[in-house]
């Protein structure tokens, strides 16, 4: 007799930690022979509601390449990694922390790119992170491409939009991978890959001046390039350190129908499709059906070479990551809209939303989590995952309670899909130690469990302080998951 059985609580090797980007965190923007990246060339936003990444031009970034400052490009100074990494390190450490999820600079690495030899200087920094890493048993999970591409790579070839980039950074990724071979057993190709779909800061592509569909070929072109680029990406990586895993990752932008009405079910679909597009093209190795439609009706045509279908098909990646951080309602007739993390889409009246308008929906992370395992049968990896909140220091204190309130909440969903029979390796909250936005390089939106003395001036002693939810997470680790009081 078939007698049912489902997990009640986290796998034991579950992964728990916290995820970050170099361009947010490290700093030393003109140092150890460090190249301009193209997060280092977006402004400040006027509008903390309004993401400046759409506001760059061949002239802004000149403009950012002869300003020798980092007045108006907080992410040149990011909260000082990387000159603190050890005390940052220690204090994850401290927490728990199993797995840490950063960023190796392209820039870093090879300055302008494509330079003929990897700068020494920029391996040497990422190798001790890592021993750090390694004397307190934290696994590293690394990205290779998290919005920083050198920018020289922009002025010279237009980012992604060129073919030659492939090149480039399978140069790159072949240095990582044999430089640290046996050291970091989970990368990530691509950060948000899907938000190149939005423009330059995952492309490093600029088409300002085109028509709305020809931004859109030229957005799909280099998104082309990337795949293929990740693909061989894995191939590498399976070669050179078959013991460690290549995965993708999403921003998860789960809609809803705004209404039964079967127009809205139909719109709220085709929004999902083109959502879950790019991790069909990198978990299953091909372009699926849907998209051709949407190509014709915009007159996108993706130039291919004769192999790169079966390069796709031949290197899927290995496990699944993503961002959640809300959801959207859609209709077939789109009225007001809500934005946050380059998600659009109507209000949910369920739902209650954040400083900055981002709608908090626990159980729709649950909804993501069993769709996304029933559509690929991968490993899932929640990558990101945090509040953005203004917290105030008072006595020395921060008392973030509703950071405590957020997570929990979240957390609990995890574990209700993983009795639903998900497959969850780990889970990695954005950002543990409090970092410069990604979406307006602003320091005053903090998701840590530390924080950090630095204002938006980039003004402030720069010292760590721990904050309430620093200890409620070291009590959630462990236990494994299961004290979330």
């Amino acid at each position: 007799m078939y007698k049912p059985n489902y997990p009640h609580d986290f796998p034991q090797d579950f992964l728990w930690g916290g995820a970050t980007a170099a361009n947010q965190i490290e700093g030393a923007w003109n140092q150890d022979g460090k190249g301009l990246t193209t997060a280092e060339v977006v402004r400040r936003a006027s509008d903390r509601k309004k993401m400046s990444m759409g506001d760059v031009t061949r002239a802004s970034i000149e403009a950012a390449v002869a300003d020798t400052t980092d007045t108006h490009y907080p992410k040149r100074r990011g909260n000082d990694f990387y000159h603190r990494y050890e005390e940052d390190i220690a204090l994850m450490a401290e927490m728990g922390f199993k797995v840490f999820r950063f960023s190796i600079a392209w820039g870093r690495i090879f300055p302008n790119g494509d330079d003929p030899t990897p700068n020494a200087a920029g391996l040497a920094f990422y190798d001790r992170v890592i021993s750090t890493l390694e004397k307190y048993h934290i696994k590293p999970l690394v990205t290779l491409s998290h919005y920083e591409m050198p920018i020289q790579l922009t002025l010279k070839q237009n980012g992604w939009a060129s073919r030659a980039t492939i090149a480039a950074f399978t140069r790159f990724t072949e240095t990582v991978f044999t430089h640290f071979k046996g050291r970091v057993p989970y990368y990530l190709t691509f950060n948000e890959i899907n938000t190149g779909t939005w423009g330059f800061h995952e492309t490093g592509a600029l088409d300002d001046g085109l028509s709305a569909d020809a931004q859109l070929q030229l957005r799909y072109q280099a998104l082309h390039h990337q795949f293929v680029a990740s693909a061989l990406a894995t191939k590498q990586l399976h070669t050179i350190d078959p013991a460690a895993q290549m995965g993708c990752m999403l921003a998860r932008m789960q809609t809803y129908p705004a209404t039964p009405k079967p127009e809205d079910v139909l719109a709220a679909q085709q929004a999902d499709q083109r959502n879950l597009f790019f991790t069909d093209v990198q978990a299953r190795g091909e372009y699926p059906e849907y998209m051709n439609r949407y190509f014709a009706e915009h007159h996108i045509q993706i130039a291919m070479q004769p192999d790169d279908q079966a390069v796709l098909k031949a290197n899927p990646v290995d496990f699944i990551s993503f961002s959640y951080y809300m959801t959207t309602v859609t209709a077939a007739d789109q009225g007001a809209a809500i934005n946050g993390n380059m998600a659009t889409g109507g209000r949910n009246p369920y739902l209650k939303e954040s400083a900055w308008g981002w709608q908090i929906d626990p159980i729709g992370l649950r909804i993501t989590l069993n769709a996304m395992w029933d559509r690929y049968r991968k490993p899932l990896f929640i990558v990101e995952n945090g509040l953005g909140a203004e917290d105030k220091l008072e006595d020395g204190q921060v008392h973030d309670s509703y950071r405590i309130d957020y997570l929990r909440a979240h957390i609990q969903q995890m574990k209700e899909a993983i009795s639903d029979g998900v497959c969850l390796l780990g889970y990695t909250m954005w950002g543990p130690i409090d970092l410069i936005s990604f979406s307006t390089s602003e320091m005053s939106k903090r998701y840590g469990f530390v924080y950090v003395d630095q204002d938006d001036e980039g003004h402030g002693s720069l010292r760590r302080i721990k904050k309430d939810s620093f200890a409620w997470y070291r009590k959630v680790i462990a236990s494994n998951g299961a004290d979330l009081n």
